[in-house]
């Protein structure tokens, strides 16, 4: 397990504060935007929802703003039609079950339209201060590729870097993964020139001749 924490120790140097990319104002909007950019980017997504949230950034006022008024200043997101709709209905369940506000409970936020594990994982993490680990494409294919946490689903990565990630970096870890992924290891090309554990890597797609360590692994994460 040293090799974990050295992994993490070293992206807690590289980006000793990371911080999500998509671009809210509060927990509500935070949700809309995690909903809104599953299959899109976070800057695409960012770009449609600065108009939104600047005239709804509160249940009520995207009930009011309406689902066609709202599928007008998403439309530059993939699937913009049936995310308008989510966020409406959404919108509809915080109001009515909720208060107007957010839950802070996994097992409510994924009652919510347009709502998933990943997503609220998100949520408990950025909005709640809650130690939480969100699996998205990034974080799947690091899982698998690094051959740290395997899996065939989501599910079964997130248990697995539970498992291995040591406590005190486990607030930051989506972060760090998800950055990682998303600006140096890349899902079609790596950039292993430049990476912070190339020589820690047991990946087979590795694109440099930093050869990764002899020591074995633990049984459970080799």
């Amino acid at each position: 397990m040293e090799e974990i924490r050295e992994i993490f120790c070293r992206f807690s140097v590289q980006r000793p504060e990371p911080k999500g990319e998509l671009e809210h104002v509060n927990p509500f909007t935070l949700v809309v935007a995690v909903a809104l950019s599953a299959q899109a980017t976070d800057a695409g997504v960012n770009k449609a929802t600065r108009a939104l949230f600047a005239v709804a950034d509160t249940p009520q006022k995207m009930l009011d703003l309406g689902e066609e008024r709202v599928r007008d200043l998403i439309k530059t997101i993939g699937l913009y039609r049936n995310k308008a709709k989510n966020v409406i209905a959404l919108s509809r369940r915080l109001v009515d079950e909720f208060g107007g506000e957010v839950p802070r409970s996994r097992e409510e936020l994924v009652t919510l339209p347009g709502v998933g594990r990943k997503t609220a994982n998100v949520v408990l993490s950025m909005a709640f201060g809650e130690p939480t680990l969100a699996v998205d494409t990034h974080v799947f294919r690091i899982g698998n590729r690094l051959r740290i946490a395997p899996g065939n689903t989501p599910d079964e990565v997130e248990q697995a870097f539970l498992r291995i990630i040591p406590e005190d970096y486990l607030f930051h870890a989506h972060h760090w993964l998800i950055l990682h992924g998303r600006y140096c290891c890349k899902a079609r090309k790596p950039e292993c020139e430049r990476c912070v554990i190339a020589d820690l890597c047991r990946s087979l797609e590795k694109t440099c001749d930093i050869p990764a360590p002899l020591v074995e692994l633990p049984a459970q994460i080799a």
